[in-house]
């Protein structure tokens, strides 16, 4: 059945902003819509040096725009210490509580990103793991004293502890991003993957959880997504592929399987099951004719989504 609290989040534009005027006025554009929180990436050298620090924007986000949540989605944890991380999620969570979500993933699509601050991507895996380990008991005020294959934290403790909690969502759609949902997440983030292999790895990562003893988790499950907006799919696809090649520097190809294409009720209908197999939080990156198009059909998807 449709989670009663679905939250339908909207991501900055890829390309970025081209001013802070324009900056402004989407993110107003996206709180007089509706539209129940606010999305970014998190790069800090991508494809020749691109990128945005996903905390660092959330911050300028939550000030900018009180009614909206923030959501990091997915912060490549690995690249960075995990008490550093507790500390910026404390400040955050204390200015602005209750508004975050930290969506934590291992990267990958640019190697390279990992050697500029020296970290074998072969162990992006193992050093999120590690980070996860020490940066949750960090937010429940726990001190923490661990010396592990990666980091070295002797007797330490970050306060203010963040109230209500933060939830951590992991990102991904391999069997790892699962197995380290029911670990140490909140919520499985999934991105381009089936409905049924959303349900699946749902399933998967709580029946994981009980395994380890997390039998109170308040699941916040979420699927991660670029959609293109035209009143057809074919002028959606037009619009989406080649955003989405400029991004990621690949083929269309590789993800227009799960790139839904047309118009708001279009991209509902292949929306809906993922609702139904228990996702609360949608993650969309719209592409469209113009950021004003975007986010009327972004305001136009939720009321039938949530309708």
């Amino acid at each position: 059945m449709k989670s009663n609290n679905l939250r339908i989040g909207l991501s900055i534009p890829p390309s970025g902003f081209a001013s802070y005027e324009d900056a402004v006025n989407y993110v107003a554009a996206a709180a007089e819509s509706g539209l129940d929180h606010l999305i970014t990436a998190d790069h800090v050298a991508f494809q020749g040096g691109r990128g945005i620090d996903g905390l660092t924007l959330v911050s300028w986000l939550a000030g900018l725009q009180p009614s909206l949540d923030v959501y990091v989605g997915v912060y490549l944890l690995a690249l960075r210490h995990p008490v550093t991380v507790a500390r910026q999620i404390s400040t955050l969570s204390d200015l602005s509580p209750g508004r975050l979500t930290f969506g934590v993933g291992v990267g990958g699509e640019d190697r390279h990103e990992m050697a500029v601050v020296g970290v074998d991507p072969a162990t992006r895996g193992r050093r999120t793991n590690e980070a996860l380990r020490i940066l949750r008991p960090l937010l429940k005020g726990q001190k923490v004293n661990h010396r592990g294959e990666f980091y070295s934290v002797p007797d330490v403790s970050i306060f203010p502890v963040p109230s209500p909690p933060v939830p951590i969502t992991i990102g991904g759609r391999s069997d790892a991003a699962i197995t380290r949902t029911g670990i140490f997440g909140d919520g499985w983030l999934a991105c381009w993957c089936s409905p049924e292999r959303f349900s699946t790895g749902v399933l998967k990562s709580e029946e994981i959880a009980n395994e380890n003893g997390r039998t109170d988790v308040s699941w916040r499950h979420g699927y991660q997504i670029w959609i293109g907006f035209g009143d057809t799919p074919e002028e959606g696809k037009k619009l989406l592929g080649p955003a989405m090649e400029r991004f990621y520097g690949t083929s269309f190809s590789f993800f227009e399987k799960y790139s839904p294409v047309g118009s708001p009720s279009d991209i509902a209908q292949w929306l809906k099951p993922f609702i139904e197999f228990g996702a609360k939080d949608l993650n969309i990156a719209p592409i469209a004719s113009s950021p004003s198009e975007a986010i009327a059909g972004m305001a136009e998807l939720r009321q039938i989504l949530v309708s």
